[in-house]
């Protein structure tokens, strides 16, 4: 049985991926901060039939990540697939925002989209070079996109929160560098854009507005997540094909 490690999955989109894949006979590791909404995100896993349990983590405290690393081996060994999906849009919810470059916006967002990656990423990858085939996906978006920012037909192209672009576009980086590394292990790694999704990211605002569910932009996801030893690695897919860096 393949084993997938998933961060920010107590909800949303981890958590429809970890449903997807668990659908799909992986054994899915909850991975979050909460103690109480992992464990009610894995009930509702184990109820379906899934073989889901809870790790407790929060990505941007190292000495949490590696305990987290540390207990997977425990209990497991090995990982075959980890999903770099915790994030954040602090611009979104932000009651002020200090100017078009606030300090403390990329801080804040660079701490759990990018450190955060970095270091379950670091944490995890030698339980994954155990493994026959190891998966990473990082969880991005498409307005991290440099090419989709500057193009004024972009549905997105109005949308403006620089921290956020920016630490998807440093992400999508970390893809292409990290694929490179491991270009002579059976380890792939891609950047998965799962589109406008009814999460709770942008705030409420957000959620009316967002024309997917979380289980239709999970698609993306966990399909990469499968990938065979043809598939790509190194490369920027949402659910219509490859997207443009």
């Amino acid at each position: 049985m393949r084993t997938a490690f998933i961060t920010g999955a107590n909800k949303g989109l981890g958590l429809a991926a970890a449903r997807g894949l668990g659908e799909q006979g992986v054994r899915v590791i909850i991975g979050a901060r909460d103690p109480r909404k992992s464990d009610v995100a894995v009930r509702e896993l184990v109820q379906a039939g899934i073989d889901a349990e809870p790790v407790l983590v929060d990505v941007t405290d190292p000495a949490s990540v590696r305990g987290a690393a540390e207990e997977v081996a425990r209990r497991h060994g090995h990982i075959d697939i980890l999903i770099n999906n915790a994030g954040i849009l602090p611009e979104a919810t932000a009651e002020e925002v200090d100017g078009p470059l606030d300090p403390r916006m990329f801080e804040t967002t660079f701490a759990t989209n990018v450190l955060g990656a970095v270091e379950v990423t670091h944490a995890f990858l030698p339980l994954l070079q155990k493994a026959k085939a190891g998966r990473i996906v990082n969880v991005s978006s498409t307005m991290g996109s440099l090419a989709d920012q500057s193009n004024p037909d972009s549905p997105y192209y109005g949308v403006v929160v620089p921290a956020y672009q920016t630490s998807k576009a440093a992400l999508n980086s970390i893809t292409i560098a990290l694929s490179k590394k491991l270009s002579d292990t059976p380890i792939k790694v891609n950047s998965a854009c799962p589109g406008w999704v009814q999460t709770d990211l942008g705030g409420q605002q957000n959620r009316a507005a967002a024309p997917l569910t979380a289980e239709q932009g999970a698609q993306i996801i966990t399909k990469l997540a499968l990938i065979d030893e043809d598939g790509p690695t190194g490369q920027f897919f949402d659910a219509n094909g490859p997207v443009r860096w």
